[in-house]
């Protein structure tokens, strides 16, 4: 094994490692809150799905790039060749999708009364579920492709006819096709950071002209630090911002993987770590905003003393 694979393999492993600990603890923390009886929020439910997603592109681009790494990947079957790929996409598509909903519900929650939309405020958490529903239906339709015409390397009789990826291949097609396939792979990634740039915009601008409230009537107990669903919505402005910013390099590097016949191993291994750095941060930066230790004890001690104490 040579020194970069294994340099290359580690990174890879303690991404995966550290990105399951953390969506881990966070899926266990809010069981533990349902199991304490504690009322959960209305984006609890998106929050679940995109550790969900990132369970998806954990487990089937970070232990596939470990493994191939560190040279135990040469056994894969042509139905693992075709299933991966895409069950990484999908949880990719699905990380997309789910960020996007919950910079959208977000931002429809921090609506003030005076708005003229305020009323779809009541009307929002009954469009959570269907829309996370058409999110997985969206992804799992427009990421079918990778089944199709991806196989295994050794299963191609015509290696003028495919495109390498190492130890699996696809259908090589010439360039306008292959750049059909790459704007039908990126047109909801497109959609989707349109909408949630739309409504981090529409959340900063609705902080900002809360500070202003607060400052022109000079009241300090009133604070857009101390409310929660300020605290919320800047962390998942924050999230949002790390969520463009890993994508778009990822988007990059999908559509040269696309257009490119034969992709070189330093493309497809940065493609793999940028692929994998939103879904190892993701739950840190949810947990952030969470006053666990706080609610978990007053839980806690409202479920153990007695009253009279």
């Amino acid at each position: 094994m040579d020194v970069r694979d294994l340099i290359v393999g580690t990174i890879f492993l303690l991404h995966t490692i550290f990105g399951t600990l953390g969506n881990s603890f966070l899926l266990f923390y809010y069981f533990f809150l349902h199991h304490m009886g504690c009322r959960l929020r209305p984006t609890d439910f998106i929050v679940k799905n995109l550790i969900v997603a990132n369970f998806l592109v954990l487990f089937s681009s970070g232990i596939r790039s470990t493994m191939e790494s560190f040279g135990g990947f040469h056994n894969i079957s042509n139905l693992g060749c075709k299933f991966l790929p895409y069950i990484r996409v999908l949880g990719r598509g699905m990380s997309i999708g789910t960020t996007c909903l919950l910079s959208v519900f977000q931002a429809i929650t921090i609506i003030p009364r005076s708005f003229r939309w305020a009323e779809i405020k009541d009307k929002a958490p009954k469009c959570i579920v269907p829309s996370v529903v058409l999110c997985w239906m969206v992804s799992m339709l427009v990421n079918v492709i990778y089944p199709v015409f991806m196989s295994r390397s050794l299963d191609n009789n015509s290696i003028s006819e495919t495109k390498n990826f190492g130890y699996c291949s696809a259908v090589r097609h010439d360039q306008t096709m292959d750049s059909v396939y790459a704007m039908l792979l990126s047109f909801p990634d497109v959609i989707f950071f349109g909408v949630m740039l739309w409504a981090s915009g529409f959340m900063v601008l609705i902080l900002y002209r809360h500070k202003q409230r607060v400052q022109y009537l000079h009241r300090n107990t009133v604070s857009s630090t101390s409310s929660p669903e300020s605290r919320a919505t800047k962390t998942i402005l924050f999230l949002v911002s790390t969520f463009i910013y890993f994508n778009t390099l990822s988007s990059i590097f999908q559509i040269a993987l696309s257009v490119f016949n034969n992709p070189n191993w330093f493309l497809l291994n940065i493609n793999s770590l940028i692929t994998l750095c939103f879904p190892t941060i993701c739950p840190f930066l949810l947990l952030s905003r969470e006053s666990s230790v706080s609610r978990i004890c007053s839980i806690w001690a409202r479920k153990n003393n007695p009253p009279n104490l």
